[in-house]
């Protein structure tokens, strides 16, 4: 019950925070200026997407693009919603990060099903370094993401060290004791 709850109530707050916000960025800000706070570091901006993230795919064909935006990815978020209810060993930030991916997914594809496109109001930057335009579930599925990455950098017992991992301490205290202290070397024999 403890794992269902864990996966649940993140996926169901960020897809009622997604659907409000979006509920207010159509009423508030569409046909109407970006407006700009802190200094123009956050701007709401109203936007219509019918890609995927930075608009990726938004000129593909219109079927095509129904299929890779919203019948794959619901496939996918299926799969992640068995892996986090049905997993013996998975840690509780885990799951906790899948709910937060599975509620952002399910939002932007309701979206991308029910309107054909995503609306996005939000953007971050300095000047001309700037965000894409994103709303609450791309932040959600990006602090998914962000929670999961310890995960992928950890041994489990018995397995071997992931290609990625750092060289230990302990190898590295070895190298540069070697390389201080050589062996010495064999005598050479005279010919």
């Amino acid at each position: 019950m403890k794992r269902i709850l864990l996966f649940l109530i993140p996926a169901l707050v960020t897809v009622g925070l997604d659907r409000y916000s979006k509920i207010l960025a159509v009423e508030m800000l569409r046909n109407r200026p970006p407006q700009s706070f802190l200094n123009d570091m956050f701007r709401l901006v109203y936007a219509e997407n019918t890609g995927a993230f930075l608009s990726l795919g938004s000129g593909m064909d219109e079927k095509l693009r129904y299929w890779v935006l919203a019948i794959i990815p619901v496939v996918v978020l299926l799969v992640i919603a068995w892996q986090a209810l049905t997993s013996k060993n998975m840690p509780n930030m885990q799951t906790l990060a899948f709910g937060f991916i599975l509620g952002g997914g399910l939002s932007n594809i309701y979206d991308r099903i029910t309107i054909g496109k995503v609306v996005d109001f939000m953007n971050l930057g300095i000047g001309d370094l700037r965000t894409g335009i994103f709303n609450v579930a791309d932040m959600a599925i990006m602090l998914g993401l962000f929670m999961m990455l310890p995960f992928l950098f950890r041994r489990t017992p018995g397995s071997e060290a992931p290609a990625t991992e750092a060289v230990s301490a302990d190898h590295l205290a070895d190298t540069a004791a070697s390389d201080q202290n050589p062996a010495p070397e064999a005598p050479k024999s005279e010919e």
